[in-house]
Parts: structure tokens; sequence; C-alpha cells
């Protein structure tokens, strides 16, 4: 029943399936050589774990808590630009507009005509 629908797939369905079959493969396989370390040389196998989880921790550290030489620096960041009055006089139009109330709100965008010329007969009919 399973390989029934496994070969009815859709070819789009294939990639997902290909990377989940290598996921849980590499799981399997570090599960299978967890128990045999386990197996053969009992809680000892364990202290050769001890290095890639002291190194997964360090480089997650580094990641939530990056050195302050690679952080953002904040006197940049706090860099102000003076808007020219044109954009001002466009703000205060847009906050004068807003205040006033009213259903339509005006953005200042404006709509540029194309150079092609309009032919209605040639328009589909859906729109």
């Amino acid at each position: 029943m399973y390989l029934e629908a496994f070969w009815t797939l859709r070819k789009d369905e294939w990639p997902m399936i290909r990377h989940a079959l290598i996921f849980w493969s590499a799981v399997l396989l570090a599960v299978i050589g967890l128990v045999d370390g386990f197996v053969r040389y009992g809680f000892s196998s364990l202290t050769r774990l001890i290095i890639p989880l002291v190194l997964c921790a360090v480089l997650y550290l580094l990641y939530k808590y990056p050195p302050r030489r690679f952080a953002k620096n904040s006197s940049r960041s706090k860099t102000k630009v003076k808007a020219s009055p044109k954009t001002m006089a466009k703000v205060a139009g847009l906050r004068k507009s807003q205040a006033s109330g009213g259903k339509r709100k005006n953005y200042p965008f404006q709509v540029i005509e194309g150079s092609k010329g309009k032919n209605d007969d040639q328009l589909p009919k859906y729109h």
C-alpha cells in the first residue's frame, strides 16, 4: 500500500522526499554510531562527545552574543539625514490632509503614462 502511494508521486514531490530520505539516513547512522560506541566502550565513549558539544556551544554563544568589534557601530546608526525642503513640504502637506480628515488618502505618487499608446480593442475581456 505504501509503495503504491510512493510510485504515484508527482515530479515536484520527489525533491522533498529525497531531502527527507537523506536527513533520516544521517540521523539513523548517527544513532547507530552512538549505540555502537556505547556498547563497545561504555560510558567512556561519551567523553569523545565533549569536544563537539563544547564547540557547538561556543559557536551558538558567538552567534547569539557577537563580540563588540563585530557588532554594528552605534555612532553610525545615530547619524541623521536632513531632508530637503521639498520633501519637508510634501510631508507637511500630507500631515495637513490627514488632519483634515476625509475618506481618500493622498499619496505622493503619480501615474506615468506609457509611450505605446492605448488600444481598447486589444484589452482582454476579463479586465
